[in-house]
């Protein structure tokens, strides 16, 4: 079955205890990216709407679909991003100096194209990348990262453990959110660790994603939006221990959570916990956060429509730079189509030639900017709008400006 609903919290198993707060409408899948128009008529929408568990704050979607759908054939590869690269190099260094790692075994879930596995084998340690995007698999093979294509779970740790041995560091970047039996995951990450490893994963952090707006980064393949108070009571329920947050910049804003073994670490840090209190003041724990949250969204609608038609009605011509997901799901939500702005561009082969899902904009080379010379381009991709903005110089100097979306739209 592609599509199915839950029916209780991923973090807390409790069903009443569910809040519906924001609903995005129907909306395609994010990265279904079609190769012709003759494919628009076929195309499948989904529910994308968003729920507040009032138990244990997991912020979530109930709508879920069947991940082999979403997955095994992907079309985000994590080197085209020069922001991403500098990023994977500091995160190497950060957790070679913090576990000391020298001749151990650093496994990485969804390791996409190994861009981070290979920082580390470049530092000496061992690797190995489990990714269930076949096409992404082969690629990171073929470029000498020893990668296992399959989705991660507790049987999967079980077999990598029996191949591989227990790893010293088990990594899991921007892929927690995306799968559904979270504790069935976590459990699997903690039978494949040393007992003395850690899991070290980064997530969307929720106090961003409600401060800066960022609805976004909502898209059937993000089932959850975490705060550190819901990851404490996942970890809880699996026997991990958080040691240590660090609040990075990547994605619009970020966590990367240390958790290891209860029966090694005993116990939450302090300034973990801490953090998790200081969410209350900021309102993550409170369900009246949320419906001030989908009213903001509704404005932001409202406002991004009105500035894009006013410069249409001026004579303006416009375009769009990146076909990132988060780029569909703001195109389709607000219902920016070819009328408004007719195309976008993108640096990664994999989308060039092909019509973003819903919106069916046509995915053109980064070229086309400085060929066409649109007056203004609205950045889907705007967590990376300073590394795009320096690379378009040339497009600036001719004129040309720039929209970011969120959390207001404003002409850079």
């Amino acid at each position: 079955m592609t599509h199915g609903i839950r029916e209780t919290c991923r973090g807390c198993n409790q069903k009443e205890s569910l809040k519906f707060f924001l609903s995005l409408g129907d909306q395609p899948l994010a990265n279904a990216f079609l190769k012709s128009s003759g494919d628009f008529a076929d195309e499948k929408k989904y529910p994308l709407d968003v729920y507040f568990c009032e138990n244990c704050s997991l912020v979530q979607l109930v709508d879920v679909i069947d991940p082999s759908v979403l997955f095994r054939n992907y079309i985000y590869v994590t080197g085209t991003s020069d922001t991403i690269a500098k990023h994977n190099v500091a995160y190497a260094d950060t957790v070679i100096e913090y576990m000391d790692i020298k001749d151990g075994l650093v496994a990485e879930v969804a390791s996409n194209d190994g861009s981070l596995l290979k920082c580390f084998q470049a530092r000496g340690v061992n690797t190995i990348g489990i990714e269930p995007a076949t096409n992404i698999a082969k690629m990171a093979n073929e470029a000498g990262i020893d990668t296992i294509n399959s989705f991660f779970n507790y049987e999967t740790s079980q077999i990598i453990r029996k191949s591989h041995g227990r790893a010293d560091v088990v990594i899991g970047n921007n892929v927690l959110a995306h799968v559904d039996d979270t504790q069935d995951f976590l459990k699997g990450a903690k039978h494949l660790l040393k007992s003395n490893g850690l899991m070290i994963v980064e997530v969307p952090y929720l106090g961003e994603f409600m401060e800066r707006l960022e609805y976004d980064t909502v898209y059937h393949e993000h089932l959850c939006y975490f705060s550190i108070t819901a990851l404490l009571t996942l970890c809880d329920a699996v026997g991990l221990a958080i040691t240590r947050v660090d609040h990075v910049q990547v994605h619009g804003g970020s966590i990367r959570v240390y958790a290891g073994p209860i029966e090694h670490y005993k116990i939450h840090s302090e300034e973990v916990l801490k953090e998790a209190e200081n969410e209350k003041t900021r309102g993550l724990t409170q369900f009246d956060s949320y419906k001030e949250f989908a009213d903001d969204v509704a404005a932001n609608k409202t406002e991004l429509i009105s500035l894009l038609n006013d410069l249409k009605q001026k004579g303006k011509s416009l375009a769009a730079y990146g076909a990132p997901a988060k780029g569909n799901t703001l195109l389709n939500y607000c219902e920016i189509s070819t009328d408004l702005v007719p195309y976008t561009v993108d640096k990664s082969p994999l989308k060039q030639d092909l019509y973003t899902p819903g919106m069916h904009l046509p995915v053109l080379p980064v070229e086309t900017l400085l060929e066409r010379q649109p007056d203004y381009v609205l950045i889907l991709a705007w967590n990376f709008a300073d590394e795009i903005i320096e690379q378009q110089q040339e497009y600036k100097a001719r004129g040309g400006q720039f929209i970011i979306p969120l959390p207001k739209p404003r002409i850079v």
